[in-house]
Order: structure tokens, then sequence, then C-alpha cells
């Protein structure tokens, strides 16, 4: 099982009570999906930089540890930005009506196929030589032109208060969570910047997360690294099957006759 990077860590108690009491496994393993991340890569050293569907999240972990305050959340992902996408099309130029009867499915595929982030959003919102139109023929056979909105659906993910929410950009949390870890870790942290989940997809995104950090970390003499595998949108799910595939995995479970002897709290010992 994973678990989210910010969830709190007796969460975890009430998931091994749940699946040895009433599910009746023999064993358990837990792990979290920012570790699965790296280990998708071949890391087990770096910054995972999450964007899903309901959440985003930035996790500095250094030989498989997890560093806990160095994590951040951010409410800005998948969902949120379908929604965002939905907004800015109400205020195109398109049929108000048409727009109104889009259903969700069509919003979201939309967002997947033409959405891009902008490596000068400002620049390219003013310039409109920088807008590249696209049409798109909904189901029931009407078209739909797409300019600006195409870059500015995904740019809450750099800027949340485009959709009025008080936290730093991604790239800001990726800058904060490498503050938090030793100095001697930051250089192979930041050198394996793992990228993952579906909302990281976005063509220029691994380019607009480099050029952010690089702006950040000027002059300190890091060397930053971006992993982004083409089929990263599946990458904790990767990762684990990666993970339970190695040999030395059979002496990670947490088995039924422990839970039994130590209690659900034996979960923190197992899997710190």
């Amino acid at each position: 099982m994973t678990d989210s990077p910010s969830c709190p860590t007796t969460n975890r108690e009430k998931l091994a009570e749940v699946f040895f009491e009433a599910f009746g496994v023999p064993a358990l393993h837990v792990t979290n999906t920012g570790l699965l991340s790296l280990c998708s890569c071949g890391r087990v050293t770096g910054l995972a930089v999450e964007a899903g569907a309901g959440v985003s999240h930035v996790t500095s972990i250094c030989a498989g540890q997890i560093w806990r305050e160095a994590t951040y959340r951010l409410d800005v992902a998948g969902f949120f930005l379908s929604k965002h996408m939905h907004t800015l099309l109400l205020k195109s130029s398109n049929d108000p009506q048409l727009l109104c009867a889009l259903q969700k499915t069509t919003v979201t595929q939309l967002k997947k196929q033409y959405c891009y982030v902008s490596m000068d959003y400002e620049g390219d919102l003013q310039d409109k030589a920088h807008q590249f139109p696209v049409r798109f023929k909904t189901p029931d056979g009407h078209w739909i032109t797409l300019d600006k909105e195409r870059f500015c659906c995904p740019e809450p993910l750099f800027q949340p208060k485009l959709l009025d929410q008080n936290s730093p950009g991604i790239h800001l949390l990726a800058f904060q969570s490498l503050q938090k870890v030793p100095d001697e870790c930051k250089g192979d942290i930041i050198g394996n910047t793992v990228l993952s989940g579906g909302s990281s997809m976005f063509p220029g995104f691994p380019e607009r997360m480099c050029s952010e950090l690089d702006a950040l970390l000027y002059g300190k003499g890091y060397r930053i690294k971006i992993l982004a595998a083409p089929k990263r949108s599946m990458a904790v799910w990767a990762g684990g099957s990666m993970a339970a595939s190695l040999k030395s995995f059979r002496h990670m479970w947490l088995r039924k006759g422990e839970y039994q002897e130590y209690g659900a709290a034996y979960v923190h010992k197992k899997f710190n």
C-alpha cells in the first residue's frame, strides 16, 4: 500500500488494523508515494515532485529516508486545473451555450490534449503572436477554439494565486524542501529531481521546473537534473512494482505475527 507524503503517520496504524483484522492479509508493506516515484527512475535519493489528480507534493528523500519536515503539499492538481480550464473557456470568445453544455470528460480531454506550460507566462499573455490557437471538435460536432487558455490552464501549478490560493508555486515548494535537508545531501537531491503524476505531463513542465529552480539556485553551485520519464503518470505504480520484485523485498514485509505481537504502532518502526 502507498500513503500520501502529507498524510498523518497515524493513518498507517489504522491501515494495518484494517488489513490484518478485517481482511486477514498475511503480510503488509506501506510506503511513501514520493519514494516510489524515485524508485521508478532507479533512485532512492532525490526530490520527488508529484503532481497528480487531487493534490501535488514535493518530498526530499535521502538514501530512502523521507524528510518529513521537507515535505510540502500544494492543493493544485488535475481536478482543479480541469475546473480552471472550464472557467477560462467560459471567458473566451466561444459560444457560451456550447461551453456550458460541455461535459467534464470533454474539458479534461481538452486539457490533456492541448495544454502546455509556458516558459514566459506574462510575455505570452501579452503577445498574441506567442499564442497558438487550435480547434477542437466536440463529441456532438461543434468546434471550440483554444488560444491563451492552452497555457493559462496549467499555470496555477506555478502561480496558485490564479486559483485564489495563498501558497507558493510548486517550484518554490521544491526550493523550500531543499533548504530543509543537510547541506551534504542537497547536491544529490537536486541532481535527481523526479517528476511524477498526470499533471506533470504537460509539455514544457520539465523545462519550466528546471528554469525556475535554476533561477532560485543561481550561484549556489548545484547541478540541477530533471528526470521526466515518458510514462511518469504511472511512476508510483511502476516504482512499487520494481521495488516489490527485488529479492530483498521479502525482508520488508510486516507479518501478521509481528502485528499480533507488537500491535499496530509497530508500523512506525517497520516502515521508518
